[in-house]
């Protein structure tokens, strides 16, 4: 009953109508490319009898990932480019938002379980077929689903439960928790330390489970005889590399930097960066990439054709 504010403002991305176009047409060509490449993915992945093993199981329930994980905001963003509408309801700022920290925390933990399958590939390619069976696939797959949203859905159910009496403006093009918290007209200091601890269990978590694997991947490749293969391999890894690098760093300096409070400029900047930029090279560089997905796709396109 003490709700006054039924909508919320995003002021968006940028000020100037000419930065908002050129803003709205790259979003449309990495919507387009997340999309094509994940798709792409999904089906490669499910059409090619020889790609039905533990790597491409992770892979297309990932590609899965992405989709839902940028159409809980891009779409939205696209049309507040496209028309200048900025507002948000009520419900649907909750919905985005819970949808967003739940996916995105579920990409995180996937992208642990998809370096240590690595791991396990790598280190014990004779045994990877007996360890990863498809029951423990499943199970890993699950256990990242149910853990993000066990852990996301307590501090938005209580959030949702705030007054908010204004303002109502965010500096922000999706409904950020942080800020959602600073326009609430009573104390959030609970929900706030609640939130902080359970960024710290998954970003920090899964940042040293992710590079914990990649560390041993590494000392492994060391020992192949081959400079060749030794070559190969480091390539497919750094490209790995890069991407995680580029997603943590940006998500820990963006939600768990001392006395972070968010409302920046700059806050927008890394948004983009790991919500955006990362999910458009997850694809290519995890997946098509790889030398028999390659071969998948050029046997499909020429039976299509």
């Amino acid at each position: 009953n003490r709700t006054t504010v039924v909508e919320f403002v995003l002021l968006g991305l940028a000020d100037s109508r000419h930065v908002e176009i050129t803003l709205f047409l790259f979003l449309v060509l990495a919507y387009f490319l997340i999309l094509l490449g994940n798709i792409s993915v999904i089906s490669i992945t499910l059409v090619n009898n020889f790609l039905q093993t533990p790597m491409y199981y992770f892979l297309r329930n990932f590609a899965l990932l992405e989709i839902t994980f940028t159409s809980t905001f891009i779409p939205s963003t696209l049309y507040s480019l496209l028309t200048e509408r900025k507002m948000i309801s009520l419900p649907g700022c909750f919905l985005q938002m819970l949808f967003f920290y739940c996916l995105g925390a579920c990409t995180l933990l996937h992208m642990a379980v998809m370096s240590l399958d690595r791991y396990i590939a790598i280190r014990h390619p004779l045994r990877y077929t007996a360890i990863m069976s498809s029951r423990l696939c499943l199970q890993l797959i699950l256990s990242c689903w149910a853990v993000s949203f066990l852990l996301m859905f307590p501090p938005t159910i209580m959030t949702v439960q705030l007054p908010f009496c204004g303002p109502n403006v965010m500096n922000h093009f999706y409904c950020d928790t942080s800020l959602l918290l600073q326009l609430s007209c009573t104390d959030t200091g609970f929900i706030e330390e609640l939130m902080f601890v359970i960024l710290i269990i998954i970003l920090p978590g899964t940042l040293i489970v992710t590079a914990v694997s990649y560390g041993c991947i590494i000392v492994t490749i060391l020992q192949i005889p081959s400079a060749a293969g030794r070559r190969k391999a480091f390539s497919t890894c750094s490209a790995h590399l890069i991407v995680v690098v580029v997603f943590y760093s940006t998500c820990i300096y963006r939600y768990i930097r001392p006395a972070q409070r968010g409302g920046q400029d700059s806050d927008k900047v890394l948004s983009l960066f790991f919500s955006v930029l990362t999910q458009m090279l997850n694809p290519y560089i995890y997946s098509l990439r790889n030398k028999q997905v390659k071969q998948a796709l050029k046997e499909s396109i020429l039976k299509f054709s």
